[in-house]
């Protein structure tokens, strides 16, 4: 079995070694950029597992390339950040990384964390789900309602696909916020509220009064059956 490859983008070179050493003891293979430069298209003609991505970078920060990463890869995407209060900023950019870390951090920490987002990160094969007139390509995010693209955030695509996954059964606000945010914790019913909200009226602008996710008052919210 090929060993899973770890790109670290990060510009102190003090912690890149501690990361990619630490890497190196759990199994996996590594690959570094010390700058954003050159970073998404790396990704895009070599196999990433997973983009352990410091945000403050020389040349391209870390937002743009999550942003430009995320309009043609799911690929596993762990930010880095030395401050704590830009998390909630990320979160409101709905960037699509699946987990966030704070610097200072123990090694052991990101280790432990990049683990559970690998085990969850969906794997090859099944990347087409479709559904009436529906049809979710899970490997570049992309959304079509009877063939015409909708232009979904990559969190909204996260919860349309885990209701069309599982359509009649009904999924909590806490069910949606584990799914779509991962490891993230500070999300409120409200966000996810607003993220249906903005799905119902995507899918309406492509088929007026169309309304197939329903809302199940004092639980959460089920894709319809037909």
């Amino acid at each position: 079995m090929s060993k899973q490859t770890i790109l670290i983008v990060e510009d102190e070179e003090n912690i890149a070694e501690v990361l990619i050493a630490y890497s190196h003891q759990q199994g996996y293979s590594t690959e570094y950029f010390k700058s954003g430069q050159g970073v998404v298209d790396f990704v895009k003609h070599n196999t990433v597992d997973l983009v352990l991505l410091d945000i403050m970078l020389p040349v391209v920060n870390g937002i743009d390339i999550c942003k430009q990463i995320r309009a043609f890869s799911n690929v596993a995407i762990i930010m880095v950040t030395a401050k704590r209060q830009e998390i909630d900023k990320l979160i409101g950019l709905e960037l699509g990384a699946d987990d966030y870390v704070c610097k200072p951090f123990s090694p052991k920490e990101v280790m432990a964390r990049i683990k559970t987002v690998l085990r969850r990160a969906p794997q090859s094969g099944n990347n087409v789900l479709k559904h009436s007139a529906f049809e979710l390509h899970k490997d570049s995010y992309l959304a079509l309602l009877h063939g015409q693209q909708m232009s979904l955030t990559a969190v909204e695509f996260k919860i349309l696909a885990l209701l069309l996954g599982k359509v009649g059964r009904v999924f909590s606000r806490e069910d949606i916020i584990q799914h779509a945010y991962r490891e993230t914790t500070d999300i409120s019913d409200r966000n996810i509220d607003n993220h249906i909200k903005n799905i119902r009226k995507k899918i309406q602008e492509i088929e007026a009064g169309f309304n197939p996710i329903s809302t199940v008052y004092g639980v959460g919210y089920k894709f319809l059956k037909e």
